[in-house]
């Protein structure tokens, strides 16, 4: 007679999966970077883990991993140890950001040109017409979602898998900035002419009007943040 096998260990499920957790600290870390972008978390602003958590209906161990990398990713610095609250941008900050968008934008808007195809062109276009239709509403948040789909576009018409990689960790600082720009119907006549640079496939021209965007956005950017009277120099 064949023994009778051995009854198997029981199986407690684990109370949080790990897969759960990540997803937890993943829309954690997605809803605060967005407040931050928005304006609901303003430059200043304390982060409570234990209030955060409660509001947000999680643990605070979600909420303190999220933190941190908020603090990677330039959104949030420490005052103490025990004290994050959302960084308030230096023109230094502002000048570092600005000057990397002007050296690979550009570049990337040049690749454009040369790569985009019909398909890409009418979707960038479809995003225009989006960005026309919340400017003529001032619908805030939707104006800052197609303004950075249409820059995310571009860059992806690029064709360059590195080049997007290392404009990933600055992403998300880019789109606070764009937020902080309200000169929203300036922003729609520069996103026309890039996109008619790019259709009209002069890698040059291309360059040219996406570097006039970057600078015209960071001139705009600055006055809003340090007023009329800021100079850089």
């Amino acid at each position: 007679m064949s023994p009778e096998p051995e009854p198997e260990p029981a199986r407690h499920p684990a109370a949080h999966p790990p897969s759960s957790l990540g997803a937890v600290r993943e829309r954690v870390l997605a809803e605060l970077r967005q407040e931050i972008i928005d304006g609901r978390l303003r430059p200043g602003d304390r982060l409570v883990e234990r209030e955060l958590a409660d509001r947000l209906g999680v643990s605070r161990a979600p909420v303190r991993e999220a933190i941190r990398a908020l603090l990677t990713e330039g959104f949030v610095t420490f005052e103490t140890p025990r004290r994050a609250v959302v960084r308030t941008l230096t023109p230094a900050d502002v000048a570092e950001l600005f000057e990397l968008r002007e050296a690979l934008e550009v570049y990337a808007t040049g690749l454009a040109a040369q790569r985009a195809t019909k398909r890409d062109l009418a979707e960038l276009e479809e995003l225009l017409d989006r960005a026309a239709v919340a400017t003529r509403t001032d619908d805030a948040v939707a104006i800052t979602e197609a303004n950075t789909r249409i820059h995310d576009r571009i860059l992806a018409m690029a064709g360059n898998g590195l080049l997007m990689s290392v404009m990933k960790p600055v992403d998300g600082r880019l789109r606070w900035l764009t937020r902080l720009n309200s000169e929203w119907r300036q922003l729609l006549t520069e996103h026309r002419e890039l996109y008619e640079a790019i259709a009209s496939r002069d890698p040059e021209r291309a360059r040219a009007s996406a570097l006039n965007h970057v600078r015209r956005n960071r001139a705009s950017t600055q006055r809003h943040l340090f007023g009329e009277a800021f100079d850089e120099g």
